[in-house]
């Protein structure tokens, strides 16, 4: 017998008390601090074009290219269908206009071309509002921005890639890089044996002359390993050192590198990362012989200004998405955004974004400054390291908080809480886990003078203006001082300092509001053990409407 019912007619009951779909939002108009960052630290100058960008990142188009990057995830192509060996990764094609458009809006060249002081947090604004969106795109923009410092070590390759490196275009084709419109750099550091431990890598390189060596190994992480280029360590007759490898070389043979597989990852999962092997493999070094660490962790230091910011962009999609469901959504007669224990939730997920966006600028301003003031480049130093370390710690659970926020419907994969809530552990691995990192702050405070003084006369820069705060700053120096246990206490030094610090940067440059309740939550201990704990007296209604107004 027919249906009497048409497909139409099937539901039982009106879709109602749903939010609508987010829709295009201009994810610049709305965001107060990064707007007061420009200003702040001398980057006004490309608020227009960031300012664009951010409707661009907006669209429900680009939010659509995101998902469809990620739930079609990277192929390995290991031969050609006669059996040549190709080591070739295929993308869907999402992912290659979103790379298109981070590079052509100057992701990972604004920072090195920029006419005016402030590149670096131009750079940083740029990508943060790209990684709301999308981040395994990020990881190749990043190795790109972060190589180019490297290359102009060598004379050589910097005449032959700098500018393919900054052009503001994406080219994917595997061709030599004179027969390419734009190049991007990838990294290959680490091996099975050691990880983070690079001097325990075997990867070994050889002269082959004309300033070329081979290079015999393997690598257990290879990210985007169809960029053009990679920095890489090899063992020499001098010890450790860096390598520049391409993957045409510039006959136009391709360069054995052979992609052995692909990770099978919890998230990032648009961005390919692999297992690579080296044989017979031509390299060119940069850097000085022996001292490829040395070489390798100036692009570390770069890398680790994006690796910071990227929790920071998790974090604000996240409280967008949880302000928006509370603000449609009506449970118990009322929305649930006008219900004090949701909104006591958000203000909370607010000041926490507010706080590491004031950590995470600043950063950035500290890099444009370090070319000229040898301070700012001390204070970079930890600095950075201080935020890739707090910012990545906090970033997974703020997910699933603003997850909860939603209830189920944000626990299912056509929400982009999902895909954020993998995403969230990736950057506090990448680049040195918490461990790893804590202990180079150690090293760095004890080794490298005045830059632990840098950051603690950042974080002195707001004493007398707030007594909780005085305490708790001058404690901390103390807590310096003390060498007992540092190892064992390194954690605890490092959170605590990077909190100082973000207490001191609100208190000189947040509303009361904001930097108030931070430093009575976070500093003076009037909180609990999770988000939404906030003392009375918050001025909770300021905060929200700070961190996106009605």
């Amino acid at each position: 017998m027919a249906s009497p019912y048409s497909i139409s007619t099937l539901p039982t009951h009106e879709v109602a008390n749903q939010p609508p779909l987010l829709g295009d939002i201009d994810l610049f108009a709305g965001d107060l601090p990064l707007q007061e960052a420009l200003s702040r630290y001398g980057a006004a100058w490309a608020r227009p074009e960031i300012q664009a960008f951010g409707r661009i990142m907006g669209r429900a188009e680009t939010y659509d290219l995101a998902d469809a990057a990620n739930r079609h995830k990277p192929e390995l192509a290991a031969f050609d269908r006669y059996g040549r060996r190709i080591d070739e990764v295929s993308f869907h094609p999402a992912y290659h206009e979103l790379m298109r458009l981070a590079a052509a809006h100057g992701i990972p060249s604004i920072a090195w071309t920029a006419k005016e002081p402030g590149g670096h947090v131009a750079h940083v604004a740029l990508e943060y509002l790209f990684g709301q969106v999308e981040g395994g795109v990020c990881c190749p923009m990043t190795m790109t921005y972060a190589a180019v410092p490297v290359i102009r070590r060598s004379p050589q390759i910097a005449g032959e890639w700098e500018q393919k490196l900054l052009a503001r275009a994406y080219d994917p084709r595997l061709l030599p890089v004179a027969e390419k419109t734009a190049a991007t750099m990838g990294m290959a550091m680490t091996e099975k044996q050691g990880g983070s431990d690079v001097r325990s890598n075997t990867t070994r390189a050889t002269s082959a002359g004309d300033g070329w060596f081979v290079l015999k190994g393997h690598k257990w992480f290879c990210s985007a390993p169809m960029s053009d280029a990679f920095l890489t360590l090899a063992q020499t007759d001098d010890g450790l050192s860096c390598f520049f490898v391409p993957r045409v070389l510039p006959d136009g043979a391709r360069n054995p590198f052979f992609i052995q597989r692909l990770k099978d990852k919890l998230g990032n999962c648009s961005n390919a990362s692999s297992e690579i092997e080296y044989d017979g493999t031509l390299g060119m070094p940069v850097g000085e012989p022996g001292r490829g660490v040395k070489t390798i962790l100036e692009m570390v230091h770069h890398t680790r200004l994006d690796a910071s910011m990227a929790p920071v962009a998790l974090m604000r999609q996240a409280l967008l998405q949880a302000i928006h469901h509370a603000r449609h959504r009506i449970a118990f007669q009322r929305r649930l955004i006008d219900q004090p224990l949701m909104r006591a939730v958000l203000a909370d997920l607010a000041i926490e974004w507010e706080a590491a966006m004031a950590l995470l600028f600043r950063v950035a301003h500290a890099y444009d400054q370090s070319a000229t003031n040898q301070d700012a480049a001390r204070f970079a130093r930890i600095g950075v390291a201080l935020a890739k370390f707090w910012l990545n710690k906090l970033a997974a659970n703020y997910v699933y908080e603003a997850m909860e926020c939603l209830g189920g419907i944000g626990y299912v994969e056509e929400s982009i809480l999902a895909r954020l809530y993998r995403e969230a552990p990736v950057n506090s691995i990448w680049e040195g886990s918490g461990n790893v990192i804590c202990l180079d702050i150690l090293r760095a405070a004890e080794r490298e003078a005045g830059a632990l003084d840098a950051v603690l006369a950042e974080i002195a820069a707001a004493r007398g203006s707030d007594a909780r705060f005085d305490q708790a700053s001058g404690s901390l120096r103390q807590a310096w001082r003390d060498k007992t246990g540092s190892e064992q206490r390194a954690r605890s030094l490092a959170e605590r300092t990077a909190q100082l610090l973000q207490a001191s940067l609100l208190l000189r440059y947040a509303p009361a509001s904001v930097a108030d309740a931070f430093i009575a939550t976070r500093i003076a201990g009037d909180h609990g053990r999770t988000y939404g704990t906030l003392p009375l007296g918050v001025d909770v209604e300021a905060i929200l409407n700070r961190a996106w107004p009605e």
